[in-house]
């Protein structure tokens, strides 16, 4: 007997134990009987713990948001190619699937074209996300969700091999969560590829992000539950994120210029390395403050420390990149710094910082080209190319261990 009831919406049965997707993915998604999609959603709404509801292969439409509110149930497909819930034409809901509750697996299938939010997960614990994909398939567009997959205030998160296109914010996020390993995924086309925002402990590895706006964020934002810190980035193919901003104005990703690849802003403790980062033509790292994003003293808590520290760059290999800027005052910053043909070094800091702060920043970079500080603070006046604050090293940043290998 199996160990879990597997639910198989096909047949409205107890099927065996399946153990993921049995067939190759097919380069074409049939529609799916429309009975398929209402026994998914009543099987989500009776769920019990314990169940692992098996969605078949076709293509699934929705004209309004899924939701799960039990623990400890498995949502699986066929394959992320094959198992597609589409929300295309989405009439009610804010997500495509929306997930409030813990011990939680969603694997091998796809969402695609969601109204709002592909998949969201929140205030939930022990969270697994396997080559799943979530999509919206007209390309970049303001008008796209925000997040493809979006677990918020979650502990014990698992994201792997899973693929994040299109999205208006960032492809994969997590936010004010810990515990956090995201590895081994693909982010593509969104206007940031993989956000780690507001988050404690966190491995960032393995991934590809590409054709994104920018590649890799590590952020803290004001008026959020917690501060992050203690977040790795390694290991990572971080090359080319270059398409131009398509997030909702006012929004803080929608100052992240285009081309950028690793992005630190107003977090502590970051080590960033072993990393393939090449050809994001705003500059290949930015280490940056919540000013730069455009918010001002009176946006932000007293609790809140706006200025990043204690980041430790080193071992990466870089490339390319820094030739052309996003926004007026980059561009006139590199040209009048490097002229026409010339371009940034491999990082690039905005320069604020606590002047209060006993021994610095600590913003240490090694085997870099270069870093130019852009003198943020005074307008970008008085910018300089001085390595000696920054020829420091750190204690490396304690592995993640969720306890499942």
């Amino acid at each position: 007997m199996c160990a879990l009831a597997t639910v198989a919406i096909a047949a409205g049965t107890l099927a065996g134990c399946d153990e993921g997707p049995r067939h190759a993915p097919s380069a074409t998604v049939e529609q799916a009987d429309p009975a398929h999609a209402e026994t998914l959603r009543e099987q989500l709404l009776d769920a019990k713990p314990g169940d692992v509801i098996v969605v078949p292969a076709g293509r699934h439409v929705f004209d309004r948001s899924l939701s799960l509110r039990v623990d400890g149930v498995t949502l699986r497909g066929e394959g992320h190619d094959t198992t597609v819930l589409s929300f295309k034409g989405q009439k009610a809901g804010a997500e495509g699937l929306l997930v409030t509750a813990g011990d939680f697996t969603i694997e091998d299938l796809a969402i695609e074209d969601a109204k709002g939010d592909g998949l969201k997960i929140n205030e939930a614990e022990n969270i697994t996300i396997r080559r799943i994909r979530v999509e919206w398939t007209g390309g970049p567009d303001t008008g796209n969700g925000g997040y493809g997959i979006y677990p918020v205030r979650t502990r014990n998160v698992l994201i792997e091999d899973a693929i994040a296109i299109g999205a208006s914010d960032a492809g994969i996020y997590v936010g004010q969560s810990r515990d956090v390993i995201v590895r081994n995924n693909r982010a593509e086309f969104n206007v940031a590829g993989i956000e780690v925002e507001n988050t404690v402990n966190a491995d960032v590895y393995g991934n590809l992000a590409t054709n994104n706006t920018g590649g890799i964020l590590v952020f803290n934002m004001p008026a959020l539950q917690q501060p992050g810190g203690n977040v790795r980035v390694f290991r990572n193919q971080v090359l080319a994120n270059n398409t131009a901003n398509f997030g909702a104005k006012g929004t803080p990703v929608a100052s992240v210029p285009a081309g950028s690849g690793v992005v630190i802003n107003s977090n502590d403790d970051v080590e960033i390395f072993d990393n393939d980062i090449a050809d994001n033509k705003t500059a290949n790292i930015i280490v940056s403050s919540v000013y730069s994003t455009g918010y001002k003293d009176s946006s932000r808590s007293e609790t809140f420390d706006p200025y990043p520290e204690r980041i430790h760059v080193h071992g990466n290999r870089l490339s390319g990149g820094g030739d052309s800027p996003d926004g007026l005052d980059l561009k006139a910053l590199k040209t009048a710094m490097f002229g026409l043909s010339g371009r940034f070094p491999d990082v690039l800091w905005d320069g604020f910082h606590n002047a209060e702060l006993d021994g610095g920043p600590q913003i240490c970079l090694r085997d870099v080209s270069g870093v130019i500080n852009a003198d943020g603070p005074n307008g970008f006046k008085s910018p300089d190319q001085d390595m000696t604050g920054h020829d420091c090293s750190l204690p490396p940043i304690p592995e993640v261990d969720l306890g499942r290998g």
